[in-house]
């Protein structure tokens, strides 16, 4: 093994053991005696309402990935006006298409419905 491989491969054995070895030494450290009480979700003392693990509708996942793709958006946004001179009309065409790409995708939405909360 080549010896300049050799720091990453100690850190990628560090980097596995060390949460097997502290959820193994946690496993022996907690108190092993749950009750109903300690088992039951905590909400600033308040009983629960309801159970948690009801369904959502798709238009939550919808908006979800369409926040997502606002922020992604954003991020290749930054980069080309950091360079805006140094790109000149290329740099405006590829954006261009980039951001026309993203509009046709929010009228999609915008016509399926994806973006009402009612």
């Amino acid at each position: 093994m080549p010896e300049g491989y050799l720091p990453i491969f100690i850190f990628l054995v560090c980097a596995a053991l060390f949460p097997i070895v502290l959820l193994v030494l946690a496993r022996f450290i907690r108190p092993q005696l749950p009750s109903i009480t300690k088992l039951e979700a905590y909400e600033c003392g308040i009983q629960a309402a309801s159970n948690s693990r009801g369904r959502y509708t798709v238009r939550f996942y919808i908006i979800a990935i369409l926040f997502v793709i606002f922020d992604v958006e954003t991020i290749f946004l930054f980069p080309w006006a950091v360079r805006y001179k140094q790109l000149g009309w290329f740099g405006v065409a590829e954006i261009s298409v980039f951001l026309a790409i993203l509009v046709v995708g929010y009228i999609w939405a915008y016509k399926k419905g994806a973006l009402e909360w009612v």
